[in-house]
């Protein structure tokens, strides 16, 4: 059965016409300018069912939250190596940035080639992005790595690299501690001498996201 045809402009209505300003404020508050609440959001991506060219077509727009509906309906398999890097650049706010790593780019055969192309972009969020599928990596496949190699930038970059960034190596740091344990050390020495999030503020029953004590909570679980 196909997928009941949809316009755009008929979308951005409904989308817009789901928006709730409390849901808007909040978002504001993390860098995201979307009203629309993403259980809400995801029921219209499975009435759509996957539309690659619709979902290129919602890309194109101005609106986030057509844009995070294009990545829920899409086929990412279908993208060319051009076509993902020229999205990402285009992905300036959090939500959407994640969403098209983590649901598209993560699952398409060009990502590799991007996580090599992107790690050093002088772009910091493009950055962000390769680390962010180099932490896939670490986790997942991690031969053909220099994970020392690695370790040795975030020494070197991590404590002053903007904030997107930041959280992403941090992020690497704590995997190559957690999943690699001849490294674990001295990946708990590298996280206490720059002392990256060590004050982030952490919700009861939630992990810090400082490395070392994420890597010693992660170590204790795993093992327990």
């Amino acid at each position: 059965m196909s997928a009941p045809a949809a316009a755009v402009p008929d979308l951005l209505a409904e989308l817009d016409a789901l928006g709730d300003p409390r849901i808007r404020e909040v978002n504001e508050k993390h860098g995201d300018d979307h009203a629309v609440n993403l259980t809400t959001l995801r029921a219209v991506a499975k009435r759509l069912r996957t539309q690659q060219d619709l979902a290129l077509e919602l890309w194109a727009t101005d609106d986030t939250a057509a844009k995070l509906l294009a990545l829920l309906i899409c086929r990412p398999r279908a993208f060319q190596l051009e076509q993902l890097d020229t999205m990402i650049r285009e992905s300036r706010t959090p939500k959407v940035h994640d969403w098209l790593v983590n649901y598209v780019v993560k699952k398409n055969p060009h990502a590799e080639a991007l996580r090599v192309r992107w790690t050093d972009d002088p772009d910091p969020v493009v950055a962000s992005a390769g680390w962010a599928l180099t932490v896939e990596r670490v986790a997942k496949k991690p031969d053909g790595l220099d994970l020392d190699g690695l370790l040795d930038t975030i020494e070197a970059q991590m404590k002053d690299a903007p904030d997107r960034l930041q959280w992403a190596m941090n992020h690497c740091l704590a995997q190559i501690g957690i999943e690699h344990p001849p490294l674990r050390a001295r990946a708990l020495d590298v996280g206490e001498r720059l002392g990256v999030l060590k004050d982030y503020p952490t919700p009861p029953n939630c992990t810090s996201p400082y490395a070392p004590v994420w890597i010693t909570e992660m170590v204790r679980r795993n093992e327990g």
